[in-house]
């Protein structure tokens, strides 16, 4: 299952763990990335708190933790190569993985179809 914020986050959700990464629409509104700062793995973070920070020659830009949970691994190949947030956003590009602490919170997410009208009208 995949769910989508309005911050331009992606979740793919298998079962307890969800893998995020920033969207498509994210990353064309932000140009080339050219670094990102991921949280540490151990780490609780709360639904909404800062996780990290995507650099482009643009802009910088926070990711948030699009849910509760602690993290439980992050995307070393993102932190060596950056561009991988571009060039594959929706796969080798994702930024950590999170252990679910409440899986409610998901239905609060927005499918694909919602998320695609959400982005074409911000």
């Amino acid at each position: 299952m995949i769910k989508y914020t309005e911050d331009h986050e992606w979740l793919k959700v298998e079962g307890d763990t969800a893998t995020v990464g920033i969207t498509v629409h994210a990353q064309d509104a932000l140009g080339d990335v050219v670094f990102v700062d991921l949280p540490e793995v151990g780490k609780t973070l709360a639904h909404k708190d800062v996780a990290g920070v995507v650099e482009s020659v643009k802009a910088a830009a926070d990711v948030y933790m699009p849910v509760d949970g602690e993290i439980t691994e992050v995307n070393e190949a993102l932190r060596a190569d950056p561009a991988l947030a571009n060039s594959d956003p929706l796969g080798a590009g994702w930024f950590f993985k999170v252990k679910l602490s409440n899986a409610a919170q998901l239905d609060a997410l927005l499918d694909e179809t919602a998320y695609n009208a959400f982005a074409a009208n911000s």
